[in-house]
């Protein structure tokens, strides 16, 4: 019998994973069934149904899959020094509609969606373990504790999300305006603090 190998399985369905995933944020998640995945992935039917169990596991694990990519691509832009922000908060919404805008749509159409909620659930659970784990990573970077940080990671992305989603320029403005002022803030503070332990 024939042994499977798990390096190649693995590789194989994170392709199929990316390509339906591209294709319900070109098409919407109602107009593409599965012919339609199959010929956007070049392959048949079956072939979908080797690595899934169903079209809502692969809706299921394709979002996750997906949408966790975005975080680390959103995250490889993070400033590595103080100086950077200000660049990074004003850049990085209009960046991230442009590339991931019908991804982030999608996403919530899934995780609203009753069928899946539960799957939305425990997806941003781990976004919250994430996100503390990229503020532990700027912490020594920015001078900021990373329970200061994690916070503003979130009106940062959810700011650029709601950008991406409905192109509210007011809103956008209000919410990156509040944020550099706490980065600026913050940052002073412990700047200061760190200067007086020198002393």
């Amino acid at each position: 019998m024939r042994t499977r190998n798990e390096e190649q399985f693995q590789a194989k369905k994170i392709e199929l994973m990316e390509k339906c995933f591209e294709c319900y944020a070109e098409n919407g998640l109602s107009d593409v069934g599965i012919r339609g995945l199959a010929k956007a992935c070049n392959v048949n039917s079956s072939v979908l149904y080797t690595y899934f169990t169903d079209l809502d596991d692969l809706i299921i694990q394709s979002t996750a899959h997906c949408m966790a990519k975005v975080e680390d691509d959103f995250m490889a832009k993070a400033p590595t020094d103080p100086e950077d922000v200000m660049r990074f908060i004003d850049e990085i919404p209009y960046w991230t509609a442009k590339k991931h805008g019908k991804k982030y749509r999608l996403m919530y159409q899934v995780y609203t969606n009753p069928k899946y909620i539960e799957h939305g659930k425990l997806f941003f659970e781990g976004v919250s373990k994430r996100y503390t784990e990229y503020a532990k990573q700027l912490e020594p970077k920015l001078g900021i504790p990373y329970d200061i940080i994690t916070p503003l990671i979130f009106i940062l992305v959810r700011a650029s999300v709601h950008y991406a989603l409905f192109e509210d320029e007011y809103y956008l403005k209000s919410q990156m305006m509040v944020l550099k002022q706490s980065v600026a803030l913050f940052a002073e503070k412990y700047r200061r603090m760190r200067s007086d332990k020198d002393e």
